[in-house]
């Protein structure tokens, strides 16, 4: 996750409350999306960002989890996730994003 997007989502934290946000992640793997789930729970893991030593515990998902795709119009996300979805590893994606929140979260989930 770059320092801008940090930088966002402190403010936004700061603004509306942890408990009131929600982040959705598209990485294109699990790794990644792993990465930024921490980020945005536990604080920047590589120390360079607006969140280092900052642990929100944010709620993290990815726009392919069943519970959020489940939240979309199925028209737009045919039109504009289902493409990409068919050459995600959905089940890593899910597993690191679970992961993650289990570790992490401070609230209950969405």
């Amino acid at each position: 996750m770059d320092l801008e997007n940090q930088k966002r989502v402190k403010e936004f934290a700061e603004e509306y409350g942890p408990e009131n946000i929600v982040v959705i992640l598209g990485a294109a793997e699990g790794e990644a999306a792993g990465l930024a789930a921490e980020t945005v729970t536990a604080g920047d893991p590589t120390y360079a960002g607006p969140l280092t030593g900052v642990q929100l515990g944010l709620r993290v998902y990815h726009v392919c989890e069943p519970e959020i795709k489940q939240e979309f119009d199925e028209a737009v996300y045919d039109e504009q996730i289902s493409m990409m979805e068919m050459v995600l590893d959905v089940d890593d994606i899910v597993n690191e994003m679970t992961s993650i929140r289990e570790q992490y979260c401070l609230f209950n989930e969405a």
